[in-house]
């Protein structure tokens, strides 16, 4: 069976549960407004594409690959990114829905995070060194043994990370949000 390559295709308003997507190649192409629920896309590799106001919740994405992919606007519950292929894996999230994501032992960095919900999401052994969490809600997000160095956690809120057991050399927190860094201790800040 031969795969299927897909250069600089805009797919629009496509419910991809209903229609079949095709295993292959995605390089350059846009999808917008379509449906991915529950859908597989193990083993499609996605080169320079766009996601805008997608469903990918529960996308099954077993060695996919998704490298300078960019989701923009996109509802993303519960996909397992961990199982994905890791080689070159690089991609952005803007204005996502992104609670009860799987990033465990990935190695994201420099991942941009923009005015996201990242609720419930696990980052247990996972390098995001460089990263850019922006206006993004961390509310129950785990952090176990993950590389945090030089992650911008400025405008990040919600967020509970213990220092102890997570690398943080040079990571960025603000005097409102350092707080995050202190709930293990049960200590009252007033």
């Amino acid at each position: 069976m031969s795969e299927t390559y897909i250069d600089s295709e805009i797919f629009t308003k496509i419910d991809f549960t209903k229609n079949k997507f095709k295993k292959g190649e995605y390089d350059n192409c846009t999808f917008e407004n379509c449906n991915f629920e529950q859908i597989n896309v193990s083993n499609i590799q996605f080169l320079e594409c766009m996601f805008i106001a997608c469903n990918f919740s529960n996308t099954v994405v077993n060695n996919a690959a998704f490298k300078d992919v960019e989701f923009v606007n996109c509802k993303m519950i519960g996909v397992k990114f961990n199982e994905c292929n890791p080689f070159l894996l690089q991609f952005s999230f803007k204005n996502c829905l992104l609670n009860f994501v799987s990033f465990f032992q990935l190695k994201i960095l420099k991942t941009n995070f923009i005015n996201c919900n990242l609720q419930e999401s696990d980052f247990t052994k996972t390098d995001v060194s460089g990263s850019f969490f922006d206006e993004c809600d961390l509310k129950g997000a785990i952090f176990q043994e993950t590389i945090l160095e030089q992650v911008d956690f400025r405008n990040a809120f919600h967020f509970s990370i213990n220092p102890e057991i997570n690398r943080l050399k040079g990571a960025k927190f603000t005097k409102e949000n350092v707080v995050g860094l202190l709930q293990k201790y049960q200590i009252v800040i007033e």
